[in-house]
């Protein structure tokens, strides 16, 4: 078969690679769509991967090619998508259903075969079943948009309050849309770039708010009548947007970081002081598995994105390449800023 294969910094071909055998309890999958993560471009182009070589890839999409012995949910021809965590089951934080603290995991696309390729063998507990109406690109989207689900509910969300989502890209498009649909009194979205804000403004956010606007702390508080954000979201992974995080916080807000930082953070003691005087619930998130593994975040996104009520906005997209032309697609990233949305790598039959 054909596949995406990282060799090292840098170097990416489109080449043969061996095809996966079937197992027992494994479905075979013909990869149709695969998206681009913001974790794969250091895998590519700051050496970080774990071993080399290495097919990347876990937001994928496609059918069911042939079902191993054991599995029984599953038939050939099924549309599927992927969970990308594979957690080992017997430690101690698995069996208390916290799968995404697994010590002993193994993860699709980065520890193993990823899915950009022309096949890929996983575990039947691993493959949601996905309405045949569901795009094979929306449904390679099911990963960020139950990463975005698990964050709304680490920070214990309820109804009926108001929301900052710090950063417009895939997981703040999918944040919003969550939000909205569990009963925020309003939303608003702050980010630097202005296409993420138009998405995220016909999306339904109440409220967008520019970084590259001299007064948009001042727009914020007028938001809130200076009362602050009962629940807020950091979607990017940006020192300067966690930092914001907590002085637009209100007294006893929730904040939950999804974003992961690739620079040192660092919170001045005023900064901190807010932390304490307001008494803030502050979260991280990890991934997106809960129990019963792989959790209802996935049985959410599978029954919202199939009957609508979640969906992937084309302004989410930046871009859309055949499978053979990734080292175009992954050059992209080369230019800081340059990307701005998802690109997505597919297979045609």
């Amino acid at each position: 078969m054909k596949a995406v294969v990282i060799h090292g910094t840098g170097d990416i071909r489109y080449e043969e690679y061996p095809e996966p055998e079937i197992k027992p309890c494994c479905v075979k999958i013909r990869i149709m769509a695969c998206g681009i993560c913001g974790s794969d471009i250091p895998r590519v182009w700051k050496g970080s991967a774990h071993s080399y070589p290495i097919v990347l890839g876990h937001e994928f999409s496609g059918y069911v090619t042939e079902v191993g012995e054991g599995v029984t949910t599953l038939n050939a021809g099924d549309h599927v998508s992927g969970i990308p965590l594979i957690p080992c089951m017997h430690c101690p934080d698995c069996l208390s259903g916290n799968y995404s603290q697994c010590k002993h995991y193994s993860f699709i696309g980065s520890r193993q075969q990823g899915a950009m390729a022309d096949y890929i063998v996983v575990p039947e507990q691993n493959t949601l079943k996905i309405d045949p109406s569901v795009s094979w690109r929306d449904a390679a989207l099911f990963e960020p948009a139950t990463v975005a689900l698990h964050g709304i509910q680490l920070s214990q969300f309820t109804g009926g309050k108001s929301v900052l989502i710090l950063g417009g890209g895939t997981i703040g498009c999918f944040t919003l849309q969550w939000a909205k649909l569990l009963g925020a009194s309003s939303i608003t979205v702050i980010g630097r770039d202005q296409k993420h804000l138009k998405v995220a403004q016909a999306l339904g956010s109440d409220h967008i708010v520019s970084t590259l606007d001299s007064d948009y702390m001042q727009q914020l508080h007028a938001i809130t009548s200076g009362h602050g954000f009962d629940y807020i979201y950091e979607t990017a992974g940006s020192t300067a947007m966690m930092q914001l995080a907590f002085e637009e916080a209100a007294n006893k807000a929730h904040i939950c970081f999804i974003g992961t930082p690739t620079v040192d953070l660092t919170f001045s003691p005023r900064q901190w002081e807010n932390l304490n005087r307001k008494e803030l619930h502050l979260t991280g998130s990890w991934m997106s598995c809960s129990a019963p593994f792989p959790g209802n975040e996935w049985k959410m996104v599978q029954q919202f994105m199939g009957d609508g009520r979640l969906s992937v906005n084309s302004g989410m997209i930046f871009g859309e390449y055949p499978m053979k032309e990734a080292e175009n697609a992954f050059s992209l990233y080369q230019t800081a800023g340059k990307v701005k949305g998802r690109v997505v790598l597919y297979n045609q039959d």
